[in-house]
């Protein structure tokens, strides 16, 4: 008669913790409390970048300005991951992000009544800080939850996920600005955080594979700073950041600005109809989702630098002055783009031998800083050359990233072998 499964080793010794495996109740529980802290985030982080013409039209700023609305709850997002790290490996992964969401919908439901530009900004700011403590986490908590074969194509789930609350948020608030006024469509959007935030909460698992820092031998060698600095010296994480500052940096530009354009002639579409862009996201959840796969298969850089490509084959493509060429071309440059944010941000986690909460807060940073930078830096371009000047920045971008691939990231699946040794 065979012991059953859960049985120790003979030695008596406790059975080390190995994750969970694809298909398990709580490996599913886990990625859909993930997805639903996704849209508790992502959705309230980028509504109001559906609304930014009516925010510019109420608040009588420009485009670049007005953007400062999207870049100050990013920035802040930015600010937050490193310091949300350190709470998570204190308090756990869980309870970190369960106080990081439930903290951004309070946030989210105050803000958008805010009476005047810079109290809006600075409540963005902060709501950007708690936001931060969910991406700052989850793929740490995935590489410690999840089986090791299994790691990189739960990250592109996850990603996948985040893509449906980005999503949802500029779907929402779009169409309900048009229908009241932009307050009342960021605000609608919240709500649906809320609800969102309590089911992460029902359904996220007690995490197994965490050890809070009080309960380790004390170690110099795990104090944050050598942690981040241990990252911060590794040539292949650096590149990784690289990926999230340049490609996340051009992507928000990208759906900042093409607004003003489809607004303006010879489009002259109303902000309804410019809403629904943002169906585009759909090809992001397909296409992180697929990166996953494909990067088990043919190695993490080769995905990686075939993304970048796709990318900037969408933005050259709406170049172009006929609406449906441009449509198409933004849906090709979303995938790509979702598609590499999936494999450098797996490929963070995976790739960190040591301070794996740091290397993946280190990437959201990096993530984050360039959407704040790029994301108002592309409103000048545009406003001083037109689409031409928003569009070249962003593929400039894309092949300064594609560059840094080739020269500092490992080739064919040497990647993949690395996060199966270390995960």
């Amino acid at each position: 008669m065979t012991a059953p499964r859960s049985a120790p080793p003979a030695s008596g010794l406790p059975r080390a913790w190995t994750g969970h495996s694809r298909g398990s109740r709580d490996y599913r529980r886990l990625l859909a409390g993930l997805f639903f802290a996704g849209i508790a985030t992502f959705a309230q982080l980028y509504s109001p970048q559906a609304t930014l013409p009516q925010i510019a039209a109420d608040l009588h700023v420009g485009a670049a300005t007005a953007a400062l609305v999207v870049s100050a709850s990013t920035l802040g997002l930015a600010i937050g991951v490193i310091p949300w790290s350190a709470v998570a490996d204190h308090i756990g992964r869980v309870r970190a992000m369960t106080v990081a969401v439930t903290a951004a919908t309070v946030f989210g439901l105050v803000v958008p009544f805010a009476p005047t530009f810079p109290l809006l900004l600075t409540g963005r700011l902060l709501e950007g800080l708690m936001i931060g403590g969910v991406p700052a986490i989850a793929i740490a908590y995935l590489s410690e939850e999840i089986t090791p074969g299994h790691a990189a194509r739960a990250a592109g789930t996850y990603v996948a996920g985040t893509t449906i609350g980005g999503l949802l948020g500029r779907l929402v608030a779009g169409p309900v600005a048009e229908l009241s006024n932009w307050r009342i469509g960021v605000f609608s959007v919240a709500v649906l955080c809320a609800v969102a935030a309590a089911l992460f909460v029902a359904l996220a698992p007690k995490p197994r594979g965490f050890v809070p820092r009080r309960a380790r031998a004390r170690n110099p060698a795990e104090s944050l700073h050598r942690l981040l600095a241990v990252n911060l010296r590794s040539p292949r994480q650096l590149a990784l950041y690289a990926q999230g500052f340049l490609l996340m940096g051009g992507f928000v530009a990208l759906y900042n600005y093409l607004g003003f354009r489809l607004a303006a002639p010879p489009f002259n579409l109303p902000q309804t109809l410019i809403s629904l862009v943002f169906i585009a996201y759909l090809a992001g959840t397909w296409s992180s989702a697929q990166a996953g796969i494909l990067a088990s298969r043919f190695g993490r850089r080769d995905v990686l630098l075939v993304s970048i490509a796709v990318m900037v084959t969408g933005v050259l493509l709406t170049l172009t002055t006929a609406v449906l060429p441009v449509l198409i071309g933004l849906v090709v440059a979303t995938a790509g783009f979702f598609a590499a944010h999936a494999i450098a941000s797996g490929w963070t986690g995976s790739d960190a031998t040591t301070g794996r909460a740091q290397a993946s807060s280190l990437y959201n940073f990096s993530y984050y800083a360039g959407s704040s930078l790029f994301g108002w830096l592309g409103g000048v371009f545009f406003v001083s050359f037109g689409w031409l000047g928003t569009a070249g920045m962003v593929a400039g971008l894309a092949a300064l990233a594609g560059a840094l691939t080739l020269a500092l990231l490992p080739r064919g699946r040497a990647g993949i072998a690395l996060a199966e040794r270390v995960s």
